[in-house]
């Protein structure tokens, strides 16, 4: 797997090993940053493609390949 780039993560597109609320294929919508001056990315925004429902969590744990997969598998 490539190295995970924080300033890259929008608009990327990721495949959930187990379904997350029945959804598997996901954008990422929203990167959240920190208050400035920091400007350390805190979360991001998942949002299924099919169902349009958004999930919110730690961008980290899109680096583990046993939960998520880089692209649209």
């Amino acid at each position: 797997m490539n190295p995970l780039q924080p300033k890259k993560l929008l608009l990327s597109k990721w495949t959930a090993v187990a379904p997350v609320a029945k959804n598997k294929h996901f954008l990422v919508s929203k990167v959240i940053a920190c208050a400035p001056p920091s400007q350390e990315i805190e979360a991001i925004e998942l949002e299924a493609v099919f169902s349009k429902d958004v999930v919110r969590m730690d961008w980290r744990a899109l680096r583990d390949p046993a939960l998520w997969l880089q692209g649209w598998v």
